[in-house]
């Protein structure tokens, strides 16, 4: 089933790739451990992710697993290595509630599903949120939760002798997935009227979070020794799919402009999923943001031709092809995107759209791999 591309062949694509002389499109997977936890076949002790919230030998075992998913599994159908990897890194997974959770909502697991979040503040008072203690991150509680769940890991990792591989645990610091986006978590769809009906409290309410935000990656860093703001800046923002670019700029993007000025002058990358794209030149022009990951609906030619030829696109079939669809349909939908026009510029990376889903069919995998072997190459090295 898979597609015999050696390590170093790979490791050439990549390097090609980075000095900008490209040979062929790259192919990557955005994959975490839920594709082992809602899959029998990889899960069939049925740890659920409320396990791993609480039990660090648990969210052991499915790490691990999932290490065995990428290593022997996903990366035969990318151009990331195969085989075991040296050193693996167990690290406290908060999926995508970490920021509603940290601002108070209720978490909820659902069976088959990822862990969801609550949100509180869609009725009632809600401006109580800004009675949170922002300004002393470290005594938040889930973010206390958190810190234990490091600590637990830690010890229990020190046990693991598994298959010749050194284990460690990464320090435990969180970026910010976009005050909008989070405030939607928080407040629901009534976000979104409260633009038109109290514009004030939209800004009160995404300052509030993104002040939070960086105070806690702050707290977080000095906690673990590292640097809070080291390297070319990155976040998410979904939710700005759902307003105008009017609205965007008026209310979001003072906001971004914030979270990215911390990280130096750029450039910077982001991740949008959705139908966000009308909002890319803006992003592009203002932020300095010059990679973007996307997500579906996206037509990838027409965004290439909006972006220009030096900013990188991340994008490919969408998640729910890949994981219902044929190998056929998955070829012909990853040729039709290759041939769109979205390579020209030798800044294109070639994904699931976008994260990929538990139980997706390798067939699926591999025919999306050799489409871009057999189509994403380039006649000869980009200039730069």
């Amino acid at each position: 089933m898979s597609t015999m591309v050696t390590n170093d062949e790979k490791s050439r694509i990549w390097q090609a790739y980075r000095d900008r002389r490209p040979l062929r499109v790259p192919v990557t997977l955005g994959i975490n451990p839920r594709v082992v936890i809602l899959d029998e076949e990889w899960n069939p002790g049925g740890i659920t992710f409320e396990d791993c919230f609480a039990d660090a030998d648990a969210a052991i075992q499915v790490q691990l697993r999932y290490m065995e998913y990428l290593h022997e599994r996903a990366h035969h159908h990318c151009d990331s290595p195969t085989g075991l990897p040296a050193e693996f890194s167990f690290y406290v997974d908060v999926q995508n509630i970490y920021d509603a959770a940290y601002f108070g909502a209720p978490l909820v697991f659902r069976d088959d599903q990822v862990p969801d979040a609550l949100p509180y503040l869609a009725e009632g008072d809600k401006n109580r949120i800004f009675q949170m203690d922002i300004e002393h991150p470290l005594d938040n509680p889930f973010l206390q939760a958190c810190l234990k769940r490091h600590e637990d890991l830690t010890r229990s990792a020190g046990r693991v002798n598994y298959r010749d591989v050194t284990y460690r645990v990464q320090p435990f610091v969180l970026g910010f997935d976009g005050p909008l986006t989070v405030g939607a978590a928080l407040r629901g769809q009534e976000m979104f009227s409260d633009f038109y009906e109290d514009p004030p409290y939209v800004r009160r309410l995404m300052e509030f979070l993104t002040e939070g935000a960086i105070l806690r990656r702050r707290a977080l860093a000095e906690r673990f020794g590292i640097e809070p703001f080291d390297g070319a800046g990155g976040f998410a923002d979904d939710s700005i799919q759902l307003i105008s670019t009017e609205l965007y700029r008026r209310h979001v993007l003072p906001l971004h402009r914030r979270w990215y000025e911390l990280w130096g002058p750029g450039p910077h990358g982001m991740h949008l999923c959705g139908d966000a794209t009308r909002h890319f030149p803006t992003i592009r022009d203002e932020l300095n943001v010059h990679s973007f990951d996307t997500g579906f609906p996206v037509d990838h030619g027409a965004l290439r031709k909006a972006l220009g030829p030096d900013v990188e696109i991340s994008g490919g079939p969408e998640v729910s092809l890949l994981r219902s669809g044929t190998p056929e349909q998955v070829y012909d939908r990853a040729r039709q995107i290759l041939q769109s026009g979205v390579m020209e510029g030798g800044r294109f990376i070639l994904r699931d759209a976008n994260n990929l889903p538990p139980r997706c069919p390798q067939g699926n995998l591999a025919a999306m791999y050799r489409c871009c072997l057999e189509h994403g190459r380039y006649a000869e090295p980009a200039e730069e």
